[in-house]
C-alpha cells in the first residue's frame, strides 16, 4: 500500500462547519509534506451537503478534497463513516492519514487502522516525517512518520514507528498545531468519493440529538487564570474567578483540581483536558506536572505563583512568583485596577 505521496488529514465537520481541528492538521500536513515537492495533501469530507467546505479546506492547505456527500452521512455515526474513509484509503492509498484525537477521531481512527491491519499511534503531540534505519534488521525506510506523544503517564516523551505498515496513521491532540494562514486563491482538486453504504452499516439510527450549552470557551481565550490544588478547595477558585474576570479571560484548572472537585472537568487544561496557547496564561497554585505543561507551555507569556521554588511549573514560566496565592492574587487585582 501507500503507492501515491499523499498526506491526508480527516476534516472533521459538524452540521456544515469545519472543525478546528481539521485546519490545524492541514497546517502540520503541509510542513510535513515539505520533504518532497510532489507531495499533495488531501482531505477526506464526509457528511450531507457540505461540497461548499471544499474550498474553506483548499484555502487552509488542501490540494485535493475527497468528497463523500451522501443523506446517510448527515450525522456521524461510527460505521457508515468508518466504511466511507476506509475505502477511499484502500482505493487511493495515501502515505500518511491523519485524524484529530476529538471523540469523533477516536472512535473513527483505530475502527479504520484495524481494518487495514495498520499501525495507529494516538493523542500525538507532535509528528515528523524523516528516513530511519532499523537498528536490528539494518533495513532503511524512506520518509517514515514519526509520531510523538507523551507516555507513562506523561512523564517521558515516546516517539513511535510503525515503518512497514501503510497508511501510517495518528490522532492529533486539538490545539497542539498551527493552522496556516487562509490563501484564498488556492482552489482545490474535487475527487468525488461514492459511499457504499449498506444496512450492515445503518444499524443505529439517530433519533434525538441533545447538545448541553458549552459554557466554556478555553482554546480561543486569549487570556486564562487557572488554579490547582494549591487553591485549598472550591472557595479559593473565587480569587481566580475575579482575577479572570477584571483581566477579562476564562477559568483554568489543573486536573488535580478537577479531582479533588473544586471545580468542573470543562476548565481542565492539559493531557487529558485542552490543550490552550493564549496571550496570557497565569498558573496559581499548579505545581505543574508534564500532563498540565504539556496544555499550556506554548502560551505567549506565562506567570506561575506557587509557594515552592522548586515547582515544575517554573520551568516553563517567563514570570514567576514564589509566594501565597491568596496575599499575591488580591495584589495582582488591585495593581490592575489602578492602571
Amino acid at each position: 500500500m501507500a503507492s501515491s505521496h499523499e498526506i491526508w488529514v480527516f476534516a472533521e465537520q459538524e452540521d456544515g462547519q469545519l472543525k478546528p481541528v481539521a485546519l490545524e492538521l492541514l497546517g502540520k500536513a503541509r510542513e510535513l509534506g515539505e520533504y518532497s515537492d510532489d507531495v499533495k495533501i488531501g482531505a477526506v469530507l464526509a457528511g450531507s451537503n457540505i461540497g461548499h467546505l471544499a474550498d474553506e479546506l483548499a484555502h487552509y492547505g488542501a490540494d485535493k478534497v475527497y468528497v463523500a456527500d451522501h443523506p446517510d452521512l448527515e450525522h456521524f455515526l461510527s460505521l457508515p463513516y468508518a466504511k466511507v474513509v476506509r475505502e477511499a484509503i484502500q482505493q487511493h492509498e495515501p502515505r500518511v492519514v491523519l485524524f484529530g484525537a476529538t471523540m469523533i477521531g477516536r472512535d473513527l481512527a483505530p475502527r479504520i487502522a484495524s481494518k487495514l491491519q495498520t499501525g495507529l499511534t494516538a493523542d500525538c503531540t507532535d509528528l515528523k516525517i524523516e528516513d530511519y534505519l532499523d537498528p536490528k534488521t539494518g533495513k532503511h525506510h524512506e520518509k517514515i512518520l514519526y509520531q510523538i506523544r507523551p507516555a507513562f503517564g506523561g512523564n517521558v516523551i515516546a516517539t513511535i514507528l510503525s515503518p512497514n505498515h501503510f497508511p501510517q496513521m495518528a490522532t492529533v491532540r486539538e490545539g497542539v498545531m498551527h493552522p496556516d494562514q487562509a490563501d484564498k486563491s488556492r482552489k482545490p482538486e474535487i475527487v468525488s468519493l461514492t459511499p457504499s453504504i449498506t444496512g450492515a452499516e445503518k444499524v443505529v439510527e439517530v433519533i434525538e440529538r441533545y447538545r448541553k450549552p458549552k459554557t466554556v470557551d478555553l482554546r480561543s481565550a486569549r487570556i486564562i487564570v487557572s488554579g490547582g490544588a494549591g487553591v485549598g478547595g472550591a472557595d479559593g477558585f473565587d480569587l481566580i474567578r475575579e482575577l479572570a474576570h477584571v483581566l477579562g479571560g476564562e477559568v483554568g484548572a489543573s486536573r488535580a483540581a478537577v479531582d479533588a472537585g473544586y471545580i468542573g472537568k470543562d476548565h481542565q487544561v492539559g493531557q487529558t483536558g485542552t490543550t490552550v496557547r493564549p496571550v496570557l496564561y497565569i498558573a496559581c497554585g499548579i505545581s505543574g506536572a508534564i500532563q498540565h505543561r504539556v496544555g499550556m507551555q506554548n502560551s505567549a507569556k506565562i506567570i506561575a505563583i506557587n509557594t515552592d521554588p522548586e515547582a515544575p511549573i517554573f520551568s516553563v514560566a517567563h514570570y514567576g512568583i514564589v509566594g501565597d496565592l491568596n496575599k499575591v492574587i488580591p495584589l495582582l487585582i488591585r495593581a490592575y485596577k489602578t492602571i
